[in-house]
């Protein structure tokens, strides 16, 4: 049994106000789809999100992406915290204070130690991608 995976579909459609991760709360996204090692999130591009010309900032994005891997790799049902040790976004196109963005998560491989893992970031009628991310965790002695 994956309890992650079930706290995820029991989460479908609804925000991320009562997320376990404190940065989700504050990106504060709303879960479209979830299989295990693959969630889609849709988030309302606030202006504490942009940058000084009012588009999403770069730091923004990038958190986007690490937090969505993070809980794809959680939906794994895996025993062990995962931290990351390397994260490359790639930055495509602008989104917009006001804007709805989604981003989609797939885990790539998933060994021993090291999983590695993707995140696209598109705007919401996914004809456009925002940014793209590539992410490896390391296992952790920390249990969950």
């Amino acid at each position: 049994m994956n309890k992650p995976l079930e706290y995820f579909k029991s989460n479908l459609g609804k925000d991320s106000s009562q997320s376990p991760s404190p940065l989700m709360q504050w990106l504060n996204p709303t879960l479209i789809s979830a299989d295990a090692g693959e969630l889609e999130f849709s988030y309302k591009v606030r202006k504490e999100m942009t940058n000084p010309i009012g588009i999403i900032h770069g730091g923004t994005t990038a958190a986007i992406i690490d937090d969505a891997i993070g809980a794809a790799v959680f939906s794994l049902g895996v025993t062990h915290v995962y931290t990351t040790v390397s994260l490359s976004v790639d930055y495509f196109s602008r989104a917009k204070a006001g804007d709805t963005i989604i981003s989609k998560t797939k885990i790539i491989k998933k060994g021993q130690q090291i999983i590695n893992a993707e995140c696209e970031v598109w705007n919401a009628d996914k004809t456009r991608m925002i940014a793209k991310g590539h992410s490896n965790l390391i296992k952790t002695k920390i249990e969950i």
